[in-house]
């Protein structure tokens, strides 16, 4: 299934993504809209190096045999350590035709299947959160909002609190989005004040807050502060700001910082069951995934996407297997090799 879904995302995104071998942002240089990263794409790649660069110790002498992949996230149960990153636009993005409510219903519909969960993406056109919210309504999922300014913010927490997700997440690092830009609608990054605003009437409803894009101890320390229950270590995948760091360079840190005090997820270039091991020993508690489940969802819709995580699952159990773990519980940084 997978090669099949690969062949008819290639012809679907034409001119958007080369659904290349290895998905590490060398052929779609500055693509941004498109999938990939913005300007030189040294963000993008750096995720992508950041995670090869970390080992693990390989082990055969232990009692494991069969590892358990479930955890949870927020109080919400999931069959393995694995959420779809929020993303929306598939017409600008991916492939203008493939439509919005076909690709998030593929996406929430597929992990929904599979044990886990996804998640929604927002935007300027009123198709992408109209995609989301009637998907929301039929599938378990978590909404992601941009930082918009003014009352637009509210009313869009408000229509997606109304279709009773488990969570409830912001991109703040959406701020200065080219994409947005272009469509006459810069986001601006968030004062803490404002989100400490936001996150009290989410939690007024009884929801948890997630704040995405998150790269330094310091500002998780400000999610924390304005009362966030998780945070997403995240650099929007190369695409906001060019020359960042990876993701798995920066998450020990925010690790050390605050880990126990809130929940940690992180993206970026995580490609295989491998890498959601690798971020996990790093500090993370569940792993995002983005570009490789687009693809899956153009080429294959919902049965791609399930595709795609039974492979994840699988590598995942392996790499669990000959790491010692038996459990998620189990991965940590005594797996890595230094």
């Amino acid at each position: 299934m997978a090669n099949t879904y690969k062949d008819k995302a290639r012809e679907l995104m034409k001119g958007f993504c080369r659904v290349c071998p290895v998905c590490n942002g060398k052929a779609c240089i500055g693509e941004v809209p498109g999938m990939g990263g913005l300007g030189t794409a040294a963000s993008f790649h750096n995720n992508m190096s950041a995670l090869a660069a970390v080992t693990l110790n390989m082990t055969a002498l232990h009692g494991v045999t069969a590892p358990d992949t479930a955890t949870s996230f927020l109080g919400i149960p999931l069959s393995f350590p694995v959420i779809a990153a929020p993303i929306g636009g598939a017409q600008f993005n991916m492939s203008p035709g493939f439509s919005e409510e076909t690709y998030i219903e593929s996406v929430l519909g597929g992990f929904e299947a599979e044990g886990s969960i996804g998640c929604t993406g927002d935007g300027v056109p009123a198709f992408i959160i109209d995609a989301a919210c009637a998907s929301l309504a039929r599938h378990k999922g978590i909404p992601f909002i941009k930082p918009w300014e003014g009352k637009e913010l509210d009313e869009k927490i408000e229509r997606v609190l109304a279709c009773d997700p488990p969570a409830i997440g912001m991109d703040v690092d959406a701020a200065g989005l080219v994409t947005l830009r272009k469509m006459g609608r810069p986001v601006t990054p968030m004062a803490p004040a404002t989100l400490q605003r936001v996150i009290d009437s989410v939690h007024a409803k009884k929801k948890p807050f997630i704040v995405k894009g998150i790269m330094t101890p310091s500002d998780a320390e400000k999610a924390i502060e304005a009362g966030a229950d998780a945070i997403v270590v995240s650099n929007h995948g190369g695409r906001i700001l060019d020359h960042c760091p990876g993701t798995a360079a920066v998450l020990p840190a925010i690790a050390a910082r605050v880990r126990r005090r809130i929940s940690i997820a992180v993206d970026g270039g995580v490609r295989t069951g491998c890498d959601v091991v690798k971020m996990l020993a790093l500090g993370a508690d569940v792993v995002l995934i983005g570009r490789p489940v687009s693809v899956a969802a153009v080429g294959g819709e919902m049965e791609g996407v399930r595709a795609f995580c039974q492979t994840i699952r699988q590598e995942l159990t392996q790499a669990m297997l000959l790491t010692g773990c038996a459990r998620v519980a189990d991965i940590s940084a005594e797996i890595l090799w230094k």
